[in-house]
This record gives structure tokens, sequence and C-alpha cells, in this order.
């Protein structure tokens, strides 16, 4: 982690600039985390926003919707929702971000507010402020600017879809819209003063093991188990030190076997199983070491498990690079604008960097940087999650800024 100050403490009175109206911005943010939409589901959410937009008065023409969801791994219902204002005062073009998917444990949120945090009512669910509070964040700045006709540089709001199953709608986002090198500003996790400047880069695998199906009872010992392949192979990769959390000659990451699935029976030896893993570093080529000792470990394993007629069995092993890592200069000018937009609301930033995947990290690939600021979030994935209201509040105050470009 790079990093400043840790303390949320005001640093300096805020600057002048617009205000947005955060009673608005709280019963909005209220409204979005109650409407299920996980990743793959985001048509109720957009369907809002733009509704919510068409009354602010922004034209239809300025609205628009990619293919986006008809390319995901996972076909979706709904594309990444853009709006595009030409601006009112010269300035380089700006683009704010956020996805409208969540995780599926918070399908079913009631969010109710608890002094100055939001959480779910319903015991069951998380509260889904990730990332329902950064679209709320972008969609009121979007909302403040029409009905109230602020000044404003040229600006992109793209609300993205199924970033939790792997930032797969800004992979594949049709960014034609943002225009060449605009400042960008993604609004996710953390605190408001929290600016992430880089994130580790993930790689998923998919590891199907085939082994000889036998009775288990009359024959066993016919049978090659995929059970005891996939068994010995975790195995040895967490003997060996390369499962978990990883250090190995001045280099980290992380690996996981996430979920496997196989077998329907006790009395038949296991002839197949279905692994899911990943692999995690902020260094591409340790992340590469990383995925060579997964596929290792478990073609060895293959080998060594054999029947009385000395057969074994097979792996088959296929992955993608779910997003590379990156890291952005303190130089970099949407780090230094956002870091203005921070100061202007009185707090000082905190530039972090994430073990986490960001929609950030594709867009940095594509040629976009951008920075990631927090909304107040709290633990998120979780149904503890909660949203603190003052964070919350001084998110919109800095993306109003950013957005009408007086954060300085």
């Amino acid at each position: 982690m790079v990093s400043r100050k840790h303390s949320t403490r005001r640093a300096v009175a805020a600057t002048t600039g617009p205000e947005p109206d955060l009673t608005r911005a709280l019963k909005l943010v209220m409204q979005l985390m109650a409407i299920p939409g996980k990743s793959g589901e985001e048509a109720r959410v957009a369907a809002f926003i733009t509704r919510q937009l068409r009354r602010a008065g922004a034209p239809a023409s300025a609205i628009w919707t990619d293919s986006a969801h008809r390319r995901t791994p996972v076909p979706g219902q709904t594309g990444n929702l853009m709006l595009r204002l030409p601006g009112t005062i010269r300035g380089q073009r700006r683009m704010l971000v956020a996805h409208m998917d969540t995780v599926p444990i918070c399908v079913g949120s009631r969010p109710r507010r608890h002094g100055q945090l939001l959480r779910s009512a319903n015991p069951k669910s998380g509260l889904g402020a990730d990332d329902r509070a950064g679209v709320a964040v972008t969609l009121q700045a979007a909302l403040e600017i029409l009905r109230r006709r602020l000044p404003h540089p040229p600006l992109v709001f793209c609300w993205l879809v199924q970033e939790e199953t792997g930032l797969h709608g800004a992979r594949l986002a049709d960014l034609r819209l943002a225009g060449k090198s605009p400042l960008a500003f993604n609004f996710d996790g953390g605190p408001a003063h929290k600016l992430t400047i880089g994130a580790t880069g993930g790689y998923r695998m998919q590891i199907d093991v085939h082994g000889i199906a036998s009775h288990a009872g009359g024959a066993p010992e016919w049978g090659v188990s995929a059970v005891a392949i996939a068994a010995l192979a975790v195995a040895r990769l967490q003997q060996t030190g390369w499962h978990g959390d990883i250090h190995h000659q001045g280099c980290h990451g992380t690996s996981n076997v996430g979920s496997i699935h196989g077998g329907e029976v006790t009395n038949v030896v296991s002839d197949f199983l279905e692994i899911r893993a990943e692999v995690r570093s902020h260094d591409p080529r340790f992340r590469r070491r990383i995925q060579a000792e997964f596929e290792n470990a478990f073609h060895q394993a293959a080998r060594e498990v054999r029947n009385v007629q000395g057969q074994c069995g097979r792996v088959a092993v296929r992955g993608r690079l779910d997003y590379e890592s990156f890291r952005l200069s303190l130089e970099q000018p949407c780090v230094r604008t956002a870091a203005a937009a921070v100061r202007a609301v009185g707090l000082e930033p905190d530039h972090a960097v994430a073990n986490g995947g960001l929609d950030a990290n594709w867009l940095v690939a594509r040629g976009i940087p951008t920075v990631t600021l927090g909304c107040g979030q709290q633990n998120q994935h979780m149904v503890t999650e909660a949203l603190d209201i003052p964070s919350f509040a001084d998110a919109c105050r800095i993306a109003l800024r950013l957005a009408t470009a007086t954060e300085c």
C-alpha cells in the first residue's frame, strides 16, 4: 500500500463549490440498494437510472446502452449504460464510472438507517452498497448538473455491468463515447478519502480431473479416483506454499481453490471433478509462476494415482486472465485531480493499492488511466455490510466537484 495519511479528520475547511442535495442523494442510494440486481441481472437498475436521467431533462439521444452483455461468459440482461453530456465550459473530458451489479448475497436488501450507518434490515442479505453507493454518487452528480444546469466540461457517465464476476463490463465496454484520454474516476469501495491508484492482477482456472470409474465396494482397485487426484494436488500446493498467501523469493501473490464439483454416489469411484481456482499477484511474472505450479501439481498427481493395471487419470486445465495489475503514478492527472477534489471537501487523500480487481484494471489496460474513489462502503460482500452516511455525503460532494471541474 502506498499511503500518505490514514486519518479521516477534516484537514482544512472545505472550499467553495457546488453542494449536492444530500437528502435526495440518501433517498437515491436507498432506492438503488433495494433493487435486486446481481451480476448479469442489472436491467432493473439500468431502467431506474434511465428514468431518473430522463426526468431530470437528459435527452434520450444522450443515453446509450452497449452490447457488452452479449459477449460476457454468462449472457446478461443488459449492457453498460452511458450518458454523454457536451461541455458548457472548456476543459478535458471527464468520465465518472460505477458498476451496477452486486454479489448474490445482496439480493433481498432492505436498507434501513441506524444512526450514521445504513444496513440491511434483512438479516440474510448484504446491503448492496458495493456498488450501488457508487451508482448513487455518480448518478446524483449527473442529476445535479441536469436539474440545476451547472457549468461543466465534456462528461461521460458509465454504469457498468458484471464487475463482480470478473470485470466483464469494463473489459467489453464500447468506450468510443469516452473520447481520447479522459480524466477518469471510478467510484467503488472504501471511505471517501481513499484513492486507489493500483490493483492486483487476477487469473481464473478451470481444472477438469478425469479418473476411471469402478464399483467402490466390489472393485475399487480397478478405479482411478478423480477425488484422490484432486486431494493430492491441493495438499501438495498447500504443503509447498503455493496455496493461500504466497511468499517466494521476495515475491508475493495469492491463490485459492474455490469450488469442487463431481460425483453422485458413494459406491462408485469418482471419475470426474470440476475444480475452479484463481491466482493473483501484482507481479505478472510471479502470477504466471503460480499458475504453472498449479498446473504441475495437478498433472503430477494425475500421473501418481493408478489402478491395478497401471492406468492413471488425466487433467485438462483452462484459464483466462480476468484483469492485469496496474499502478498509477501520484503525478498522473486523474490522481492529482481526484486528490484536489478530496482536499476541497476538507479531507486528506489516502493513496492505496488494492489486492482485489477493479473496473479500473481494464480501463487502464484499455488506455484510460483511472483512479478509484470510495463512497463509504464497509464490510462488502457480507451480511454485516454497511454504508457510512457522512462518508457517502463526502463522496457525493467530491463527485460533483469532479464533474463540474471545481475541485481546486
